[in-house]
């Protein structure tokens, strides 16, 4: 299945373990609670998104671009409050990659595109620094996926070659961009297709 032992795991966060942050489905709750133009609100997210996730202006700042260009009813902390709220933990993943780390010794190593507070935020209230080793996040990197600077950025982090690595993500292509540089690879589309696809690599619970 492999060409080395698998050692460390590299994971995506939103989307595998947790709700993705500020993705398609938390905008739309967004602007349907906060009575907002979706129009404009998706274009001005577009046009910014990408700076405030690879790490080059704060969430006041893309918030501001976005939201506060204007006066608004309702608070700076009651929208980022909202915001925060969005992230729930995705079905029994979280326990069972815990399960697997704490049974084969595993190391485990975030790679996420996100921006610097709410990965502060979903590290500390879903105390994920209990799961990880390290955090290779696009805003404390400054490399978002798929640029595959990213992933050498975490082999250097978790000192690991490419092949002892198992990689997890929802998004297909950032798998195969990893793959491209001999990173093993799964694309996450649900827990249970993962967890057999886990147990293919010999990581199971069942024994």
């Amino acid at each position: 299945m492999h060409a080395g032992k698998i050692t460390t795991l590299f994971l995506d966060i939103g989307g595998v373990l947790l709700t993705n942050g500020c993705y398609r489905q938390a905008r739309l709750n967004a602007i349907k609670s906060f009575n907002l133009d979706a129009e404009e609100i998706n274009e001005r997210h577009h046009l910014t998104f990408d700076t405030y996730e690879v790490g080059k202006i704060s969430l006041k700042e893309y918030l501001t671009r976005v939201i506060f260009y204007e006066k608004r009813k309702f608070s700076y902390d009651d929208f980022t409050s909202f915001m925060f709220s969005q992230s729930m933990q995705l079905p029994h993943m979280l326990e069972h990659i815990q399960e697997l780390k704490n049974k084969y010794k595993l190391k485990i190593t975030a790679v996420s595109n996100e921006g610097r507070e709410l990965t502060e935020y979903r590290i500390k209230e879903f105390k994920l620094y209990e799961i990880f080793d390290a955090f290779v996040a696009s805003s404390f990197v400054h490399f978002r996926k798929p640029d595959v600077d990213i992933y050498k950025i975490a082999l250097d982090v978790s000192q690991v070659k490419p092949e002892n690595v198992l990689y997890l993500d929802d998004r297909h292509m950032f798998v195969e961009v990893a793959e491209s540089i001999g990173i093993n690879g799964i694309h996450h589309i649900d827990f249970i297709k993962t967890k057999n696809e886990l147990s293919k690599y010999g990581f199971s619970l069942n024994v």
